[in-house]
Parts: structure tokens; sequence; C-alpha cells
């Protein structure tokens, strides 16, 4: 398993296989504090984004921060019709980077000792995830924020993926998925293991996530992300928008082939009901917000120390991938340099998403592009921390 494929696995999204499609590429980006083009530190990182684009994605957006300041870099465009270049104030779907926030909610609510990690899911659902194997009496919290539950993966579920993924999109695209309909789709499937024996991405995992920080708090889980997170840090481009279609301004449009045929037609899908992610992956940000969310998170600004230390606890995701790890709602990766970075990648439909940073959180990137079929992100996360 590849570094790029333990990517996808963790975005959440529909792999697809893709050839490149013509596509044009901007003028290298202007430093974002003179004006001029930059050509120091990120200049691979911009060649990168360009390469991504003459690979077949529509466009491409990241920032970066570092003890030099901020930088950003687009390439492409945001919109296929009209021809608008990508900005980088640009906001998008992050799939399952909303993971990470979720997993911080909950270990807040550890820290003020309203549940423990080491609650069973039963102790704050009672007789919801049973049938086929699954056991909620067996499963902890803990094993559900670091995706060993063994739970079955929703997304997996042959009808869902037809209706919400492939030729049903247009039909079924706003659709609202309560909760309990997304984890009954998961029991209808045997587990993948024992609870603790292995380790298998599931978005089930974070749906229950979400469910129990309801049941714990008596307000939505959307809720508790804004009066915890996004408010305390001026998170003003973040969002959780429940079962709203529409994007907020600024943003572009959304490309996806909804098939694994290269020769697939290019859709526009921007506009979706996300309930069919719900706490798994439905938020929306843009590349400024979530650097400042991870930073202040690895700075330790919004958990103590303890559970800092929890959420950075890891466990390997494969034999064969020893540099990548996984954590409470949070990836650790080595890169081929030998620089450890943190965060997250999410995918949702026309939009892939990564955002990181280095452990003391002086050095971060956020980056999207605005197709789902084709490009090498991780090439963009290589160059800006190796190049």
């Amino acid at each position: 398993m590849s570094v790029r494929m333990v990517r996808t696995a963790l975005a959440g999204a529909v792999a697809m296989a893709a050839v490149a499609t013509a596509a044009l590429v901007t003028p290298a980006a202007a430093d974002s504090r003179t004006g001029e083009p930059r050509h120091g530190s990120h200049r691979s990182t911009q060649q990168a984004i360009e390469a991504a684009v003459r690979d077949g994605v529509p466009g491409v957006v990241a920032q970066a921060r570092d003890r030099d300041g901020t930088w950003s870099g687009t390439a492409g465009v945001a919109n296929l019709r009209t021809g608008r270049e990508r900005l980088p104030q640009d906001r998008y779907r992050v799939g399952s980077i909303t993971k990470t926030f979720v997993a911080t909610v909950v270990l807040q609510l550890e820290a003020e000792g309203r549940l423990s990690l080491d609650d069973t899911v039963d102790r704050w659902l009672p007789g919801l995830v049973r049938g086929h194997g699954h056991d909620g009496r067996r499963i902890t919290l803990r094993q559900l924020l670091n995706h060993t539950s063994g739970i079955y993966n929703y997304t997996d579920d042959q009808g869902f993926l037809e209706k919400v993924f492939g030729d049903g999109f247009f039909e079924h695209r706003y659709d609202t998925w309560s909760p309990r309909q997304l984890v009954g789709l998961a029991t209808e499937h045997e587990p993948y293991f024992a609870p603790g024996a292995g380790w298998h991405y599931s978005n089930t995992n974070y749906i229950l996530a979400g469910m129990v920080v309801e049941k714990a708090t008596g307000r939505s889980y959307a809720s508790e992300i804004e009066r915890r997170i996004l408010r305390p840090l001026s998170l003003r481009a973040t969002s959780v928008p429940g079962t709203d279609a529409r994007m907020p301004r600024p943003s572009g449009r959304a490309y996806s082939k909804l098939s694994e045929d290269p020769k697939a037609k290019i859709h526009d899908v921007t506009e979706l009901n996300p309930s069919a992610a719900w706490s798994a992956g439905e938020m929306i940000s843009d590349s400024a917000d979530l650097q400042r969310f991870y930073r202040a998170l690895l700075k330790g600004k919004l958990l103590p120390r303890k559970q800092l230390r929890e959420m950075t606890s890891t466990v390997p995701v494969h034999p064969k991938e020893p540099d990548i790890r996984y954590g409470l709602g949070l990836m650790q990766v080595k890169t081929g340099c030998g620089t450890e970075v943190w965060g997250h990648g999410g995918g949702i439909h026309g939009s892939s998403s990564e955002a990181l940073t280095t452990r003391d959180a002086s050095h971060s990137l956020a980056l999207n592009f605005n197709g789902d079929w084709s490009g090498d992100s991780w090439a963009i996360v290589e160059a800006e921390f190796c190049g």
C-alpha cells in the first residue's frame, strides 16, 4: 500500500482511475506579501501544483505558512465554464478533515470528565451497533477514533455507492441521510475484524463519534464544533453545513466523472446534501482556516497536554508502510526527506484536500483539488516539506 493509496483511504474518497485531460496552467503565483513572483523555497511546490493541473485536475489552490510568512499558490481554474481562476481564499468541501475536528471535541469532553475514551459505544448508544458480528459492547470510543474498531465502512456498501457516488448521484444528490441510516448500512455487513485486532479506515467510526458527542452534550455535534473550535479560533471561513447543498462564497465549482471510466464525462457536482458524510466528512473551509486549526491543535491551544498526548499516540496502518501511522483523528506521516507531518486528508465529490503541519507547528500546508479523478496531492506535500 503506497503513501498515496493510504492517503486516498484516509480521505474516504471513492478511488477512480483516470487519464490526463487538457487544462491550462496559470502563471507562477505571486508572493502574498510583495505581489512579486516568488522563486524561493516554495518554487517546487508551485511546480507540483502546475503538474497536477497538467495531469487533469481542473484547478488547485494551496497555502503554506512557515517562519518566513504566508505563501499562496494556484493553478488552473475554479470554473470550467467561465474560466475563473482559483483564488487563495476559495472555500471548499474538506471531506474527512472533519474527523480531526470531531476527535478534538471528543477529547475535550474527556478532559472535562464527561466521557472516557475507554467507554464502550454501547455505553452511549445502547443497542445501536449490532448485527452480523458487530457488537457495540466490545468497542471503545478510542477504537472509533483510531479506526481499530473493525466496524464496516458504510461508504463501501454497494447500494450506497451507486446512489451517492455513481449513476444515481443526480437523482439522490439532495437526499437527506440520518446518522442511524448510515450506521444501519454498516451493520448489514460483517465487521472487518474483532475490535482492536487490526486497522481499517471506516467512516462509520466517525458517524458514531458524532452521535456520542450529541448524546454526551445534548447539543448537535455541529454546534459543539462551532462553540468549541470555530468561534475561539475565529475560523470564519469554516462551517458545518448540515443539509444545506449550497457553497458559501467565494468558492469555485467541484467536478467529478462519477465513474472509473477514464473517458467518462466530467460533471459539475458542486451542489449536494452533505448529510451522506455527516460527522465523517461534511465540513467546508479554506486553506488559511485549516492551517490555523492544525497549528493551534498541535501547539496545545485546543487540548490539555494529556489529551493531546492521547491524540498523537498512533497505531500502524499497514505493515509495509511504517512511515504512516494514525492517532485519534490525526494522521502522522514521515515524508521522503524524513520530515514528520501531522494532519489529515479529505475527499468528497469533486474535492480532494490535504491539511498538514510539522509537530512544532512551525511549517504548515493546506491544499485543494476541485476534481476527484486525477492528480497527486502528495507530490505537492513532498514538494513543500522537502522541496
